[in-house]
């Protein structure tokens, strides 16, 4: 398989380090409902994911949670709430929100709070070794110190100190030295450190959960393309200066973003539409394809018509598998080859660069030589085959290709009563909330209880 690189920009040959390809991809800060542009990143990675485990490739898939942090600090405060019952709380609903877009679940998620000994031991190597620097309870990273920083935005420093947006501190030796640790301050969350009670940088936190998880060197390191810089540019440099082995990732693999008209959608710009939102007008379904018709370095633009016409094209797709369950027949030559050069020339389009754009073509073709087979007259049991050959196809994309048994219009009022059903439980009001249960049962609706919340999906 060949991928685009940020770092080289080139299409690579994926060379995994090990018998398991290892896979980190920046996750969330959850301080409010993820939007659609969250969405876009977990399915594009998640495809990924699905097609080298479809190709025979073992993944340690490892994600983090972001839950420290200045936006989660100022909006527990505006609630009356801990940051850390926020940050849960809005962690659960993005994991719900992407089982019901059928995105598969990390193999690890990790807080970075749960990294902390080890945010502390790599900063103090780096101070140390003359990386980093400590000021009134503060530490910086020294970026005049690595003679490599901007190789992956391929920017000098001069440009990024135009480009960026700089955090104003006299203190610091150079404008864009970076903040490793935060002195704490009234109210916030904070840690004992060799330099006083403090708080992590942003960036740290991810160098130090892909150490300790997956090591120096990884295969594959995801994410957004506003993440580019300077969050993945920090990263090498605190990451690399610290171990010594380069690269630090391989291949660094960027999605590009969802734009709403002409702008990108951004919950700072407050232009977004929240995962659950879309999920209320339109089909699991519809919104990966509509992710996955557009190049994942490309923008996807979200609007009634492109979501309008991925559901059509989601029609199209259960026409194809439309049939009573039947016994095996033999498959007619020209549909049996139809079926063979679907596969082939899917797997060739996903080789190459992730091309989900072209995989989806073949996915169409096949789907046509179907309908245009029944047509002919071909019975239900020689189209068997061919249907499943289109179904296992489409999962690799992740698509389930059911019809959906909820209406999208009951949605927001499922949403309601298993937002209730999980207050009750949390008074302690069992019967009323297993009754609430056991109603949804009767409407299709099958409520999943987990300990980062309830879900539901259709029965």
């Amino acid at each position: 398989m060949r991928l685009y690189s940020t770092l080289s920009r080139q299409v690579e040959e994926l060379q995994p380090t090990g018998s398991t390809i290892k896979m980190y991809l920046c996750g969330t800060t959850p301080y409010e409902q993820s939007h659609v542009g969250h969405a876009m990143s977990a399915i594009v990675f998640d495809v990924l994911r699905r097609y080298l485990e479809f190709r025979g490739h073992l993944v340690f898939h490892l994600q983090n949670f972001t839950d420290v942090d200045d936006k989660i600090i100022e909006r527990s405060s505006r609630l009356g709430i801990p940051p850390a019952e926020l940050a849960e709380r809005y962690a659960g609903e993005y994991l719900a929100d992407l089982e019901r877009l059928n995105v598969l679940r990390a193999t690890r998620y990790v807080r970075a709070t749960e990294e902390i000994g080890q945010i502390i031991e790599i900063i103090s190597d780096l101070i140390e070794k003359g990386f980093a620097y400590e000021v009134g309870g503060d530490v910086y990273f020294r970026v005049g110190s690595d003679p490599d920083y901007g190789k992956l935005s391929r920017h000098t420093t001069e440009e990024l100190m135009a480009g960026a947006r700089i955090e104003v501190d006299d203190r610091k030796e150079n404008a864009t030295d970076f903040a490793l640790w935060k002195a704490a301050k009234p109210g916030e969350p904070s840690w004992e450190s060799p330099w006083g009670h403090g708080r992590p940088g942003w960036h740290i936190e991810c160098s130090a959960i892909v150490l300790r998880h997956l090591g120096p060197q990884i295969d594959i390191h995801g994410g957004g393309q506003d993440l580019i810089f300077p969050h993945h540019e920090n990263e090498i440099a605190q990451s690399e200066s610290h171990t010594g082995e380069v690269p630090f990732a391989r291949i660094w693999v960027h999605n590009g973003m969802v734009q709403m008209g002409e702008t990108k959608m951004s919950k700072s710009l407050g232009n977004f539409v929240t995962i659950r939102e879309a999920l209320q007008e339109y089909s699991a379904d519809a919104i990966r394809l509509a992710v996955l018709t557009s190049h994942y370095r490309s923008p996807m633009v979200y609007s009634a018509e492109s979501m309008q016409a991925a559901e059509r094209g989601i029609h199209r797709l259960l026409q194809a598998l439309i049939g009573d369950s039947a016994d095996v027949e033999q498959v007619p030559e020209k549909l049996a080859e139809a079926a063979g050069n679907a596969r082939r020339r899917f797997t060739e389009a996903m080789d190459e660069d992730l091309n989900t754009s072209a995989a989806l073509a073949q996915l169409f073709e096949l789907a046509r030589e179907i309908n245009r087979a029944r047509a002919d007259g071909v019975g239900p049991g020689a189209l068997l085959p061919v249907q499943n050959e289109l179904r296992e196809l489409a999962s690799v994309l992740g698509l389930r290709l059911q019809q959906e048994s909820t209406d999208l219009e009951a949605r927001p009022f499922v949403d309601l009563l298993v937002s209730v059903r999980t207050e009750l439980r949390q008074a302690k009001m069992w019967q009323l909330s297993d009754r609430i249960r056991d109603q949804l049962s009767e409407l299709n609706v099958v409520v999943e209880d987990r300990p980062d919340g309830s879900t539901w999906r259709p029965g």
